[in-house]
């Protein structure tokens, strides 16, 4: 619910700043890595935004898929799980580049 609170404060920072009234649509990047339980952040929506800018907004999640850099083979490879090996050598030797984020992506409003 936090991470919700924390978006509508977004939200109506935004709106005094850009002078919109309301919230209509809102477009969420989560990645696969974020830590974030969608289904946990839809519920937290409902509650949070009762009564604020966003209430009644709708809540739309684009998952970000995990990517990651390969030390071994020089390459950029999409991984499924954290310490997954490379897909495309084995290695073990992974840095994530992807699939951390959690951001506000873009707002519809009125």
């Amino acid at each position: 619910m936090s991470i919700c609170e924390g978006v509508v404060l977004s939200l109506e920072s935004e709106a005094q700043k850009q002078h919109f009234q309301k919230v209509k649509k809102v477009w969420l990047t989560v990645g696969v890595f974020s830590g974030v339980e969608i289904d946990a952040l839809r519920f937290g929506w409902d509650v949070v935004t009762r009564n604020s800018i966003a209430e009644g907004a709708e809540l739309i999640v684009i998952g970000e898929q995990g990517q990651a850099w390969c030390m071994g083979c020089s390459k950029h490879v999409q991984i499924e799980n954290r310490y997954d090996d490379c897909p495309a050598c084995g290695s073990h030797q992974l840095q994530v580049t992807g699939g951390e984020t959690l951001s506000i992506k873009e707002i519809e409003v009125e």
